[in-house]
């Protein structure tokens, strides 16, 4: 089976590729082709954007397509960032700028301790050139950090502390890439995907 990758975000297409590479070993990953515009991500639903993503991507190139969104739901942010999570300080936002935002949010409303419970919801979703479709999600909980720590990962990664006994504490950019696949939300979401795949393949 032949998939085409729709993100044109390097960081979350090595992680997918990744992912895809240990849960179907059986699908053939191509690349985003660079003359494919981006996708305007204005969706007001994970899935949306996902969808859009991929069908985007399965119009372009004849070839079935995959893509994902991913969103950080904060509590005492009553839910935001949300699905705008990587655009939170703006269009044009880098990493930095968001987990800078998200922090201030958080000590202008003085959330600490449980009330900085948060969690990571993605949605992956293949899109065929005929309309089909078959999506899958996954989530972890856990806290948003004090301060960021760790440099691996990307996004809000270095504030994001899963609450997983195997992680200690540790935020998702102090992990190994391979300890992160095991519990992130990408991770639970590919993994997922890639049953439902197999399982519609009969």
């Amino acid at each position: 089976m032949r998939l085409v990758l729709a993100s044109a975000n390097p960081d979350k297409a090595v992680e997918i590729a990744a992912l895809l590479a240990e849960a179907a070993a059986d699908v053939e990953l191509l690349p985003r082709p660079p003359e494919v515009p981006d996708v305007v991500e204005d969706g007001a639903t994970l899935r949306d954007n996902a969808r859009r993503k991929a069908r985007a991507l399965a119009a372009a190139t004849g070839e079935a397509a995959v893509a994902d969104d991913t969103g950080l739901e904060v509590d005492a942010l009553g839910g935001a960032p949300g699905v705008r999570a990587a655009r939170y300080a703006g269009e044009g936002a880098t990493y930095a700028d968001n987990v800078a935002k998200l922090l201030a949010e958080l000590d202008r409303v003085d959330a600490r301790g449980a009330d900085r419970r948060a969690r990571f919801r993605t949605v992956a979703l293949v899109a065929w050139p005929d309309g089909a479709e078959l999506a899958a999600e996954g989530v972890v909980e856990g806290v948003i950090a004090d301060e960021p720590r760790g440099t691996g990962g990307f996004g809000y990664d270095p504030v994001f502390v899963p609450l997983d006994a195997v992680t200690g504490g540790r935020t998702l950019a102090e992990l190994s890439p391979e300890d992160k696949a095991a519990v992130s939300h990408r991770g639970h979401a590919f993994r997922a995907l890639a049953a439902r795949l197999a399982a519609a393949r009969g």
